[in-house]
């Protein structure tokens, strides 16, 4: 059964390894540092720590989790940059949105995607 699966050559990336840190306010998001650590856990000083942020923005379907990433080298830089974050990954969002429907807008529907798709007849 693992030859079907693949999993006998699955390993971690001992020289790729990452702690992750979670901090939140309990209200509006969270912020996730990412610091590179070495094999022994010790902090990995010659690359550097990543920020995100993360919040919900209330749609009328429902939460929408937004995320983004924060450009800060400390925790306190990252809390005072959450906000542009945010905005920055909404504004994406939005981008993204406006071209899928531009997108759909410009598709032509054929006569056979309006049934369900192509009816194949074999003779």
């Amino acid at each position: 059964m693992s030859a079907e699966t693949g999993l006998e050559n699955i390993k971690i990336d001992g020289a790729n390894l990452w702690k992750e840190e979670n901090f939140t306010d309990l209200k509006v998001g969270n912020i996730r540092k990412m610091t590179p650590i070495k094999l022994d856990g010790s902090e990995d000083e010659m690359r550097t720590a990543t920020y995100s942020a993360t919040t919900n923005i209330m749609t009328p379907g429902g939460a929408l989790p937004i995320s983004g990433e924060i450009e800060a080298t400390n925790l306190a830089e990252a809390v005072e940059k959450f906000p542009e974050a945010i905005n920055a990954a909404v504004k994406q969002l939005q981008e993204d949105m406006v071209r899928m429907q531009q997108e759909q807008a410009n598709k032509i529907i054929t006569p056979d995607e309006l049934r369900g798709g192509k009816n194949d007849i074999i003779i």
